[in-house]
């Protein structure tokens, strides 16, 4: 009895744990580019009572076993492609396919990445995260620049008062992981590169036509907010019901101990 105690106590971590990451899900479904969230769940260890039998005088098949739980087993991402919602801003881009914006960070020995392309212009002409981070690949802008414009293939373009040819300030560059589910997460629509993730890989547009940017767009979440509501519900439900079992194991427990009375 005591160990359905402690077997419900489990379940509700771990759905506690699940409407966690599905409230996270839901406050960033307008978040450029976030990915959602999904948790796994593992059975925990079986206490065996009686193992199956097998010899030439007796064959049970099935033996008496019970789990004592559940625990969360990973917080995996989703990379599925999100909705692209047309914004009028030539700086903003958005990413076609599974590849990330590389990005500058100060403190960081390598480069972080993003699929926020949500692009700004620092007062050097540099292009930047709403941060203030440099995007790499792409060299500082003339003062003078207008009409500037991001091609498919990440080349950033510009004319100049009085000139009729365009100039090229660089290409944005990109990069693809084996694994981006492994990437660490680091918030502000950052992430690291981590050995699942394995090293990145630098992108090129004529040999990968599978990534393509969308200039006057931005990626939106991938976030279905009638399923995440749906999954919400889901585990409240499952909550409730491992609460229950507490309950009515107390109820249990009191009425064993009242027998001698």
């Amino acid at each position: 009895m005591m160990r359905s105690l402690y077997t419900a106590s489990t379940g509700m971590y771990a759905q506690q744990m699940n409407v966690d990451t599905l409230a996270h899900n839901m406050s960033n479904v307008t978040t450029t580019g976030f990915k959602r969230q999904r948790v796994e769940f593992q059975d925990l260890l079986y206490q065996n009572i009686r193992r199956p039998i097998a010899n030439e005088t007796v064959n049970e098949p099935a033996g008496l076993a019970v789990g004592l739980g559940v625990r969360p087993a990973v917080s995996y991402t989703l990379f599925s492609q999100g909705n692209m919602q047309e914004t009028g801003n030539p700086l903003d881009v958005a990413i076609n396919g599974l590849g990330f914006f590389r990005v500058e960070v100060p403190g960081y020995d390598d480069y972080l990445y993003t699929r926020d392309g949500s692009i700004k212009i620092d007062g050097e002409g540099r292009l930047v995260t709403g941060d203030g981070y440099y995007f790499v690949g792409v060299d500082e802008l003339d003062p003078e620049a207008y009409d500037i414009n991001i091609e498919s293939n990440g080349m950033v373009t510009f004319k100049l008062p009085g000139e009729e040819e365009i100039q090229e300030a660089g290409q944005l560059e990109l990069a693809t992981f084996v694994n981006p589910a492994g990437l660490e997460k680091l918030g502000r629509n950052f992430y690291q590169v981590t050995v699942n993730s394995g090293d990145p890989m630098d992108w090129d547009p004529e040999e990968d036509q599978s990534i393509s940017l969308m200039s006057g767009y931005v990626e939106a979440s991938n976030v279905q907010i009638v399923e995440e509501m749906v999954n919400l519900i889901t585990a409240q439900r499952a909550y409730e019901m491992n609460s229950k079992v507490i309950q009515s194991s107390d109820e249990m427990l009191q009425t064993a101990t009242n027998l001698r009375r």
